[in-house]
């Protein structure tokens, strides 16, 4: 075939690819809406498991903390 030469299409097929092209547009617009909730969900999850490990250390500390004084008495 040579370049520039015109090509000839069926008005319906040509139709039907517009109907898919707009469909394939409108389904990776879904997916990018899809995949921000996830992240959003994901930034969540990540605050909330960080907050979970900050509150263990604080009771960790506190635990240390009164084993500490407890041995400082039994040494009394």
């Amino acid at each position: 075939m040579k370049k520039g030469a015109p090509v000839f299409v069926k008005i319906d097929e040509y139709r039907d690819v517009l109907d898919l092209l707009h469909l394939l547009k409108d389904k990776i617009s879904e997916a990018h809406s899809i995949l921000g909730k996830l992240n959003t969900l994901k930034q969540k999850e990540d605050e909330e498991i960080a907050k979970w490990g900050n509150g263990i250390d604080v009771v960790e500390k506190k635990v240390l903390n009164i084993d500490k004084m407890l041995l400082e008495v039994n040494d009394i």
